[in-house]
């Protein structure tokens, strides 16, 4: 996996972000966070929604947030 892409599949695993708020999480522009975003978008983890001029990302459903946790909290495990 995309070390840039997993990050910001964890940080929408916590909320909702604007693509602008991607770019700023994940350190890149707004074009790349936006290519990043259609991605993900293709493979089904993120869906968008539009508000006004803004796109706002969240993960697609409750069985990826569980995955993100699982990975999370097994990492967590491992390092005590």
């Amino acid at each position: 996996a995309d070390p840039v892409r997993a990050g910001i599949v964890y940080a929408l695993a916590h909320r909702e972000l604007c693509v602008c708020d991607v770019a700023a999480v994940a350190g890149l522009s707004i074009s790349a966070a936006s290519h990043q975003l259609k991605r993900l978008r293709d493979q089904g983890v993120v869906r968008y929604r539009k508000e006004g001029r803004l796109a706002f990302y969240s993960l697609c459903d409750a069985h990826i947030r569980r995955l993100v946790e699982d990975g999370i909290a097994h990492v967590h495990a491992n390092q005590a």
